[in-house]
């Protein structure tokens, strides 16, 4: 019986490595899919190491389309890295073709497995202790959006519908509301009254990309800081990896998201709201890195709403916690019955500062915005 979770022989025979290989061992940092370093030794003696990873279906139901998502961009992106001088081995992810030239194989037991270049002498964080690392979480993000600029977005697939229609979500959590399918409503009225006093919010950009008041990008979808490799050495930001969300989407929802998770004052499930709060420190920095890559090529428009985004996609979060909470929990992996009421409060009592900050937030952005445009 093969102890590993994968079979070596057939990894080394699929791809056709010819390094001689010594080794693996696990990644644990992913909540979806199953990762692993593999370890070789080259013909000089040097290591060199793969990244191998089980891409999870049952959260991405369409692996084909996803990675052609992915091979897209990297391409993409590694042409403009060549352009501009830079390294395409470590400063984007590199799919590596099988002997047959396919980017995805499938094993006996129907699992699909994609391999990567494992970027060397790298690093990721989960939380920003430091707020340079978080200004170099902004720049990451802005250089991300700024050499994708001109990628052809029509080509690419949603290869999650809706996933940021915050009117749907609302849609969503309405008929939560209604249906009370956990019997648990009661415990929850103030949190209901607090997305209905907001309902307006969750039009807003939905509706101006309808009205063409906002363009589609390529957009990651999953902007937390441990998406991002720091190196060792310099500790400046030079890789975005885990691209299964890559998709057609508006900036904001990167920037905004990157806001709600990095630049709160506590932990996504803190019971004890009174340490909940914006870093207006964190939020600075982080306008500070994206806008000095991305700020020439955002339209005033987006630019106006960034600091907004940051609210919207944080009542967005609230909302699909409090709507898993309402439906009985099954979506969102709890660890206690209240666990996702709880998260809902934090995203809440985060809203509610980030409104009492938006002039100041605007006024950040505004100032940096015009530093690199002037």
């Amino acid at each position: 019986m093969n102890s590993t979770p994968f079979n070596p022989a057939e990894i080394i025979e699929i791809y056709d490595i010819r390094h001689k290989y010594l080794g693996y061992h696990p990644l644990c940092s992913g909540h979806i899919n199953d990762t692993y370093v593999l370890e070789f030794q080259t013909d000089e003696g040097s290591k060199h190491s793969l990244l191998l990873q089980r891409i999870n279906t049952n959260v991405f139901k369409k692996p084909v389309e996803l990675m052609q998502n992915i091979v897209a961009v990297t391409s993409f992106l590694r042409e403009k890295i060549i352009e501009e001088g830079g390294d395409p081995e470590r400063e984007t992810l590199n799919v590596i073709r099988t002997k047959d030239g396919d980017f995805l194989f499938v094993d006996k037991a129907g699992h699909y497995w994609r391999l990567y270049n494992y970027i060397e002498n790298a690093y990721s964080v989960d939380i920003p202790e430091d707020p340079k690392l978080f200004y170099e979480l902004g720049k990451a993000f802005g250089k991300f959006q700024k050499m994708l600029d001109s990628f052809p977005i029509d080509t690419l697939h949603e290869t999650i519908p809706d996933f940021h229609n915050t009117k749907k979500r609302y849609e969503a959590f309405e008929k939560a509301v209604e249906e009370n399918l956990s019997g648990r409503l009661e415990n929850a009225l103030p949190e209901i009254e607090f997305v209905r006093a907001r309902k307006a919010d969750a039009s807003v950009l939905v509706d101006m990309i309808a009205e063409g008041k906002l363009p589609l990008r390529v957009t990651h979808n999953d902007t937390k800081l441990n998406n991002v490799m720091f190196d060792s050495e310099s500790h400046k930001s030079i890789c975005v990896v885990d691209l299964d969300t890559v998709m057609p989407g508006l900036s904001l929802y990167d920037f905004g998201d990157s806001i709600r998770f990095g630049a709160n004052t506590a932990a996504e499930d803190e019971k004890d709201v009174s340490k909940v709060s914006l870093s207006l420190p964190l939020y600075t920095e982080y306008v500070k890195g994206y806008l000095s890559e991305a700020g020439n090529i955002l339209t005033p428009a987006e630019v106006e709403y960034l600091p907004f985004s940051a609210k919207l996609m944080t009542y967005e979060c609230g909302m699909r916690f409090l709507t898993d909470f309402l439906n009985g929990d099954t979506y969102f992996k709890t660890k206690y019955p209240e666990h996702n009421l709880v998260r809902c409060r934090t995203q809440f009592a985060l809203v509610a500062d980030m409104e009492r900050k938006m002039d100041e937030m605007q006024k950040i952005t505004q100032e940096e915005y015009k530093k690199v445009t002037s």
